[in-house]
């Protein structure tokens, strides 16, 4: 069974024998771990300091979105939010909200999370407990990146907070509200951590915590929180500490971290018995007979996941993953209770440390964490011996890890002179080649990827029917930009999964049902085809109104792709739709995207499967759109659901007969 999921997907079916047995099972729908966060902290938090970067910008501006919008929280407390001049100074705000006994919170990533740390040893230091939740972000080091890496949260990880990490949206949700209440009971703050990108903005089905669950599991911000600065009750904080009195002070402070560990505990006990999904420090999978396990933190250990399912079943490899929930406080014991039996065991990081000569921050813990337990030192169980460990980098700055990157790092254990350490996904000395790639999408999912243009509305049709796709047919869904640091105007990929079952692979689609081409300048310059099924559909944007000549348009070599694989050519004019369509001169460029979701539901079996009429289909297209343009009007809503329906119904198909003439 899949942590921090009920069952063995993260969404499970209305009225279900699990959303029988637990209380709050959740409120089914789809959103990004950025959204799902902001359900959470907006119903139980008064407040939130924040100056957020890429890619926590999304928590920022959705908390600060329900603060304009006057919405209270579970207490009927209207909510506050202040954006200073820096993330040093929203950590200064936070620690004097939280002094005067408020319940606060932060959204922040890379260099922003670095510039707060001096303010982070105070807040620990004066036992305010708080979160801070952090789209985890590689920092700006040769090059400017905005994209996914651990090393922001790594260098941060002495600060005195307790540092949770979640694989995917659902789980940040949940563990948002689990490390609220372990902070609070254990008077130590808390990171709630997930991949800047592949988790903020990755929109999945989920299910959302009931208002009812939330004010039950963290109570009431005055019956939990103490006001440092009450003028009837005064006491000091912060106050210079001399040779006499610092360290006294100081080695007071593990008093209060020794109670983090049984908080912790007590959360995940009891968010499973009100919820029915289940967390813990840490979560081996099938490692009980492993000779092989692989152990990481992130997003990329739900595709170690899938894949050592993969070695098992299909290659009779003896694997195993063991995903790190806990990063502090460190669960060395579990850790080497669950690999002191295999013969060897790699961990990969989000990150390089290249003078650390013993590894980045997860090899160094675990490395020591053996050794002490080698010596039966620091409370560890003693044992005899230390499988062989690997280590290496992988998925910096949103790097695709692939399950072909997972069995290279699985093959290189396995060889008595495999390499200690290694990156995967790029050409360098110390890389991995990667064998082969498996399709290791769930039974019959159906995939889409994109090629599209900066400004097309293309990202955004993709999370609309990424919505439709959960809200209205039910399905379990996965979707999700590759986004870039250029602005308008560059290509752009975006990528689709629907399927019956939880999605585990976190990588950019190789194997897809479905390609559109939005900027059909695609064909010339690369190879958009590749990766198609057999039987596939390709929907393409042209202005030619007559099938010859939009087949005669496609270079040769992608028609003789379409031939071999059977694939069926549509295209539409989406860009003279949004023209005549738009009543809003600048959403022109924009609405061409959304035309596409018309033609998705005449392409793909969703809409007849379900067995809705066309009006029911509809009306759930149309309460999608209000979502994501409904702040634009009215008129702004429909000039979508026209462009939808005129995609539906003006797609034309390239016939066999031509293909094949």
């Amino acid at each position: 069974m899949a942590v921090g999921t009920v069952d063995d997907t993260t969404g499970t079916p209305a009225g279900s024998d699990v959303e029988q047995k637990f209380q709050y099972p959740g409120m089914p729908t789809t959103c990004d771990g950025a959204e799902a966060v902001v359900w959470v902290e907006t119903r139980i938090s008064q407040g939130s300091g924040a100056f957020p970067i890429t890619s926590s910008t999304t928590m920022g501006s959705g908390f600060n979105a329900a603060m304009m919008n006057g919405v209270p929280n579970l207490w009927g407390d209207q909510l506050v939010f202040v954006e200073p001049e820096s993330e040093h100074s929203a950590a200064t705000f936070c620690e004097g909200f939280a002094a005067a006994g408020g319940r606060v919170t932060n959204f922040t990533s890379g260099q922003g999370l670095v510039l707060m740390k001096e303010v982070l040893y105070t807040i620990s230091g004066k036992r305010l407990p708080m979160v801070f939740n952090i789209g985890a972000r590689a920092l700006t080091s040769q090059g400017l990146i905005v994209h996914a890496g651990h090393d922001d949260v790594m260098s941060v990880a002495d600060v005195g907070w307790g540092m949770l990490f979640a694989r995917n949206a659902q789980e940040a949700c949940d563990l948002c509200l689990i490390s609220r209440r372990a902070a609070e009971a254990s008077h130590t703050p808390f990171m709630n951590v997930q991949d800047g990108f592949l988790t903020t903005h990755t929109v999945e089905t989920v299910r959302l915590l009931e208002p009812e669950l939330m004010q039950e599991f963290v109570g009431k911000p005055e019956d939990k929180l103490f006001n440092l600065m009450d003028p009837s009750n005064p006491i000091m904080s912060g106050v210079v500490q001399n040779q006499d009195s610092y360290m006294k002070g100081k080695m007071a402070q593990r008093w209060y971290y020794d109670q983090v560990s049984p908080a912790l505990t007590d959360a995940f006990e009891e968010f499973y018995r009100k919820t029915g999904r289940r967390y813990d420090f840490v979560e081996p999978y099938r490692c009980e007979d492993a000779e092989y396990i692989i152990v990481g933190m992130g997003s990329y250990m739900e595709t170690a996941q899938t894949t050592v399912d993969y070695l098992r079943d299909e290659m009779g490899i003896k694997a195993g993953c063991l995903n790190i929930y806990c990063f502090r406080p460190f669960p060395a014991q579990a850790i080497v209770d669950a690999l002191k039996d295999c013969k060897a065991f790699t961990i990969i990081e989000r990150m390089d440390d290249p003078l650390s000569t013993t590894g980045n921050h997860l090899t160094r813990e675990i490395k020591a964490a053996f050794c002490d337990a080698l010596n039966g030192q620091n409370g560890m169980q003693k044992i005899d011996s230390i499988p062989k460990i690997n280590h290496g980098s992988a998925g910096l700055g949103s790097r695709d890890v692939r399950p072909g990157d997972i069995l290279s790092i699985f093959d290189n254990m396995q060889k008595e002179n495999g390499q200690d350490f290694f990156c995967v996904g790029i050409k360098h000395a110390l890389a991995l080649e990667m064998d082969s790639d498996p399709d290791l999408r769930p039974p019959a999912a159906f995939s889409m990827r994109g090629h599209s243009v900066g400004g097309f509305g293309s990202v955004t049709t993709n999370k609309v029917i990424a919505t439709i796709g959960g809200n209205v047919f039910g399905k379990d869904v996965q979707a999700y930009p590759k986004y870039g640091s250029e602005k308008k105007g560059l290509p752009t990929t975006y990528y689709l999964t629907i399927a019956d079952s939880h999605i585990f692979s976190h990588a950019e689609l190789q194997y897809v049902n479905l390609v559109v081409l939005n900027d059909t300048t695609a064909l010339l310059s690369g190879n958009p085809l590749t990766g198609m099924v057999d039987g596939g559909a390709i929907f393409m944007q042209s202005h030619f109104t007559e099938p010859a000549d939009v087949w005669q348009r496609i270079p040769a070599h992608h028609q003789n792709t379409i031939r071999d694989k059977k694939l069926r050519p549509f295209f539409a004019d989406m860009v003279k739709i949004s023209r005549e369509v738009a009543s809003v001169a600048d959403l022109e460029m924009r609405m061409q995207g959304i035309v596409l979701l018309g033609a998705f539901l005449k392409l793909t079996p969703f809409s007849t499967d379900s067995g809705m009429s066309d009006e029911e289909v509809y009306g759930g297209v149309e309460k999608a759109l209000r979502k994501y343009f409904g702040k634009r009007g009215e008129q702004v809503v429909q000039d979508n659901l026209t462009c939808v329906k005129r995609g539906y119904s003006e797609m034309q198909e390239i016939s066999q007969e031509l293909i094949q003439a």
